[in-house]
């Protein structure tokens, strides 16, 4: 490892959000940045946890449109950045059904404002994807027809591999342990090896994020780390899951899809927790798989293969909050990605590079994201 102590950039957290920082800043010529992660490994926490999937639908239309921007990127990435596709296009398909219905419409207008590829469904195209589903006849369903699963893996990978073959350096079992701030400016960090010097000090530490910018006295913004489980199973003989798309029901508050062979399974869980390695519940998982029994009850697994969970970070109003920091000149937040950090993050990771290497960016109205809307 280098032994140099001063950057233009220090990034805290190597997960998908500091790594894709990284690479765009190098793609804008600012190569000399490092990524300190307290882990042994990048990806550690949530970006290693996630269910990985473009979902290219969001009740939240800042979120759609990131959503949109990055998805751009996952379909027709650079020429050499990655060794493999990043997204197989499996297809998202989102249920509507009983009080959900109504929510249709809107959901229909506002992809097609965004340019998104749908098609809705009735109810007998949905059961003939997805034949275990117990829908009525009013019931109708929303197709995303060019969404699928993120290979995280090769994104994270590329992210990094890049932006080092740029000179950016990568540091591991590296903590931070204190922000210097100098007459209102962040100067550098304190990690546990040592102090790093920097002109910026990016805050991309996931559910930490809170209590690093609480180090460096930076606005109090409130960040909510929430756990995500997943579980994953054994499908039923004689059904072959594996053309199925990602199924999403939000009125039951479960998704499912085809997993290495089988399926996995998430209770869309949003448990609040301080940040930590989180475990799953097995009550949680319970309620999930009886909420199942009523929508696709011939899935109903009789054991689970794996579980696990990760921490997903939600801002106040549910949008990342990207931007120089209001209180602290040099301390830039990119944090609250919530449960879409991985497909979001060639979009955040522009915008963010944009913002600290030019002072603006034209792909984005960057004010709708800034900490000082807080």
């Amino acid at each position: 490892m280098s032994d140099k102590s001063s950057f233009e950039v220090v990034i805290i957290g190597g997960g998908i959000a500091g790594a894709s920082l990284a690479y765009f800043l190098a793609e804008r010529g600012l190569t000399d940045s490092v990524i300190l992660e307290r882990e042994s490994q990048p990806g550690y926490h949530a970006t290693g946890r996630s269910a990985a999937t473009l979902v290219e639908f969001d009740p939240n239309p800042t979120v759609q449109r990131l959503k949109a921007i990055g998805a751009t990127f996952l379909r027709n990435p650079p020429a050499g950045f990655a060794e493999n596709p990043l997204l197989e296009h499996s297809q998202v398909m989102f249920v509507f059904r009983d009080s959900m219905l109504q929510l249709l419409p809107a959901a229909i207008a506002r992809l097609g404002t965004d340019g998104v590829a749908f098609e809705v469904l009735s109810r007998a195209q949905a059961v003939a994807r997805v034949p275990v589903l117990e829908l009525e006849e009013p019931d109708r369903a929303i197709l995303l027809t060019e969404d699928g699963r993120i290979d995280v893996h090769e994104l994270l990978s590329g992210y990094l591999r890049h932006a080092r073959r740029r000179q950016a350096q990568l540091r591991t079992n590296c903590e931070v342990r204190g922000v210097i701030v100098q007459r209102g400016r962040c100067r550098g960090v304190i990690t546990n090896s040592g102090e790093v010097r920097a002109r910026w000090v990016v805050d991309a530490a996931g559910a930490w994020a809170g209590q690093i910018a609480s180090l460096a006295g930076a606005a109090p913004i409130v960040l909510e780390p929430r756990r995500r489980t997943i579980v994953t199973f054994e499908p039923p003989e004689q059904i072959d899951v594996s053309r199925w798309p990602f199924v999403i029901s939000e009125l039951d508050q479960l998704y499912f899809a085809p997993e290495s062979g089988g399926l996995l399974l998430s209770p869309m869980d949003q448990e609040p927790m301080r940040p930590c390695d989180p475990q799953p519940d097995d009550v949680v998982i319970a309620s999930a798989i009886e909420r199942l029994g009523r929508f696709a009850p011939r899935l109903v697994p009789r054991s689970l293969k794996r579980k696990w969970s990760g921490l997903r970070t939600f801002s106040p109003d549910s949008v990342p909050v990207v931007g120089e920091d209001p209180l602290v000149r040099g301390f830039f937040w990119l944090a609250g990605q919530q449960g879409f950090g991985i497909e979001s993050s060639p979009a955040l990771g522009q915008i963010a590079a944009d913002l600290i290497a030019r002072g603006s960016t034209g792909i984005f109205d960057s004010r709708t994201l800034s900490p000082a809307r807080f």
